[in-house]
């Protein structure tokens, strides 16, 4: 149990990478698509490309629905006879023609008539009489239906009203003068003949449909390895026809189970690499972030919601990929902790997000790009100005580098797309969300942000204000180092804003016995005189402590109750402690020290360092600025042999530079004025 303590935060940060390994993996889009984007009558900006697999070239639309008409058109009609009908006619023939027999009529004749009449309508049936016409061509083929098979002629063979009575016309001529008329013996076969041919639609339907479906919608195969396109090549005409066939077989290429684990497992084990490079970065350049589990988490949730954010977009519609302000995780991590991380975070997003939008290449470059102008950008973001000059930074970086792909692409500049630039507007517009979204992090997180800092700073606030009521020497002590180790922060390179608003809130702990503090004893009358060392002692070490319980009672940050827990380190109330010595030689030292711990940060040992400088510069007799550089000296380097600023991130460097800019900064508090005359 004590080795799984020990080890818990490596622990929870294991178990924080493998889920959003997971989380990322999980939302990518549906990755079966041609990796290249590509355009008709455009060059193929891209390496030659050639085929990574056999595959059949699809036919383009307008000649597949060409052929398929064709097949339609094409196809066969069918036709059912009903072969009774002929031999009805010829009954009701030979009962009209019977009714007409009588002595005066030879039979020789009548028989030879009805010899003619039968040949006749045998010829018309043989075929068959068709007399709905249907809307093809003549020459179009048909299949007519008998009992036992299915002959083939077309249609022109057919017999319809018009051919039937040009035939009759051709042959009445003088077969029935004794008998009937031309006119008469006509006009009754008309009136007997009926059609023995039915257009049959259903089965002409089905054998459409069935020809239709022989029609293939692939022409040729590429081999595996065989050239598609060259760079420089103009996309068109068969070019094109690949490039679309390509492009569908991607998207609509189906995995095996063992395929797609294998495609599972190549996506885990690289986004897996991209968070561990990140969890290296934090453990060996950001150990205390990477110690703080809260922050690793804070850290993951914004590349998180980055990712889900663009998948999401990708999957309803690629084309507004350019309006997700991805440049908003820089800007937020730039305001919580530095711009380094916010880069390297940032760089470790858009690897990922490669994985899933189209065109990669140009993304990444422009993404790259907007991410380095964000970090180069101004840090004070908690001023409006400065954001909106970012965004405008960031959209000018969007609109030059697709100007630049256009130019390199179409070899112009005549015809972009201007939806694209109103996309990266709109990019630009989302950022400003980054107010609502550092406030809601920084009651979600627990973090502070230079926005929360500069609020804090107004002295004007609740807890300022009873300061300055209860203790206004102390409030006017804390001004004088917050504006000390402002300075001081400003000239070394460290959160000057930070530094500021710790030493502001520092010794809000005074308020609870002000009087026990010579900067607020302004009768004269030292309350200490009556106690015993050890008694004054407990009183100014308990300050600190005091000061926390305050802190958290106002709800102050924990980066600013740092500031009060560290300002004074463990080192010792020497006054008292030299005091209680004279009287008891044997008086132990931990009775007059303070509590630490000793400062962490570059921020926290810069107030340490002000704050005593300032105090004790009250002291000087007619201030010189001998006596202020000897006493700088002395204090400093107290600070430094009893190890305070062991735990802090400082170099003698910085130190040396803290001490030129203090002793600047109390020679022009303590200068001498001249002396007017009364």
């Amino acid at each position: 149990m004590n080795n799984l303590y020990n080890y818990q935060n490596i622990i929870y940060v294991v178990i924080l990478l493998c889920f959003c390994t997971a989380l990322t993996v999980y939302v990518f889009p549906n990755n079966n698509r041609f990796k290249y984007d590509y355009n008709q009558g455009e060059p193929w900006d891209y390496e030659t490309l050639y085929a990574p697999f056999s595959f059949p070239i699809e036919k383009d639309e307008k000649s597949l629905l060409v052929e398929r008409e064709y097949v339609s058109e094409s196809a066969p009609r069918y036709f059912k006879i009903d072969q009774t009908v002929e031999d009805n006619v010829f009954n009701k023939w030979s009962t009209r023609i019977n009714s007409k027999r009588n002595d005066s009529i030879d039979l020789n004749e009548l028989r030879s008539l009805n010899n003619k009449i039968k040949n006749i309508i045998s010829t018309i049936y043989d075929i068959g009489y068709l007399e709905m016409p249907v809307d093809i061509k003549e020459s179009h083929p048909v299949l007519v239906e008998y009992d036992t098979e299915v002959i083939a002629y077309t249609y022109g063979d057919l017999y319809k009203p018009a051919n039937v009575e040009e035939l009759l016309n051709g042959r009445m001529d003088g077969i029935g003068v004794n008998i009937f008329d031309n006119n008469e013996l006509l006009s009754s076969l008309l009136e007997l003949i009926t059609p023995n041919l039915i257009y049959d639609r259903e089965l002409t339907d089905l054998a459409i449909k069935e020809e239709l479906n022989k029609v293939l919608s692939t022409r040729g195969v590429v081999s595996e390895g065989a050239r598609i396109i060259a760079q420089g090549e103009i996309v068109e005409g068969e070019k094109l026809q690949v490039l679309n066939t390509l492009n569908n077989t991607y998207k609509s290429q189906t995995w095996t189970e063992s395929q797609y684990a294998w495609k599972l497992s190549g996506y885990i084990i690289l986004v897996g690499m991209a968070y561990t490079m990140l969890i290296l970065f934090l453990w060996r350049y950001r150990k205390s972030i990477f110690e703080n589990f809260r922050k690793v988490f804070f850290i993951f949730f914004n590349i998180l919601m980055v990712i889900v954010l663009t998948a999401a977009v990708v999957t309803i519609d690629v084309q507004y990929i350019y309006v997700v302000p991805v440049c908003i995780l820089p800007l937020i991590l730039k305001a919580f902790f530095d711009a380094r991380l916010g880069l390297f975070s940032h760089v470790i997003a858009i690897f990922i997000l490669s994985f899933i939008v189209p065109n990669s290449d140009e993304y990444l470059f422009l993404q790259m790009m907007a991410g380095i102008v964000t970090i180069l950008s101004n840090n004070e973001i908690y001023k409006r100005a400065n954001l909106f000059l970012t965004v405008a930074q960031i959209i000018g970086i969007y609109f030059l580098s697709y100007f630049a792909f256009y130019a390199i692409n179409q070899g112009g500049v005549v015809g972009w797309e201007w939806s694209r630039l109103a996309y990266f507007m709109l990019c630009g517009l989302a950022m400003l969300f980054v107010w609502p979204l550092i406030y809601i992090f920084e009651k979600i997180f627990g973090l502070v942000s230079d926005v929360s800092l500069l609020e804090l700073s107004d002295t004007n606030s609740k807890l300022l204000k009873q300061l300055s009521n209860k203790a206004p020497g102390t409030f006017h002590h804390s001004l004088n180092v917050a504006n000390i180790a402002e300075t001081v922060a400003n000239e070394i390179g460290a959160n000057a804003m930070l530094v500021r608003v710790g030493a502001l809130y520092h010794d809000i702990g005074k308020m609870s016995n002000p009087t026990y503090f010579t900067e607020n004893q302004g009768s004269g009358i030292n309350p200490h005189n009556d106690l015993d060392p050890v008694d004054s002692a407990r009183i100014i070490i308990d300050h600190t402590l005091n000061g926390i319980e305050i802190a958290r009672k106002y709800n102050l940050p924990d980066r600013i109750i740092d500031f009060i827990r560290t300002h004074h380190g463990n080192s010792l109330v020497y006054y008292f402690y030299v005091k209680a010595k004279e009287e008891n030689p044997d008086i132990a030292k931990d009775n007059f020290r303070y509590p630490g711990p000793k400062p962490f940060s570059q921020e926290t040992a810069i107030l340490m360092i002000a704050d005593s400088v300032e105090a004790a510069s009250k002291s000087i007799q007619n201030p010189t600025s001998i006596k202020i550089d000897a006493l700088v000296n002395k204090i400093i380097e107290g600070q430094v042999d009893s190890g305070q600023f062991l735990n802090a991130n400082i170099t003698f460097k910085q130190i040396e530079t803290i001490k030129a800019v203090i002793k600047k900064k109390l020679a022009s508090i303590y200068h001498l004025r001249i002396e007017y005359p009364e």
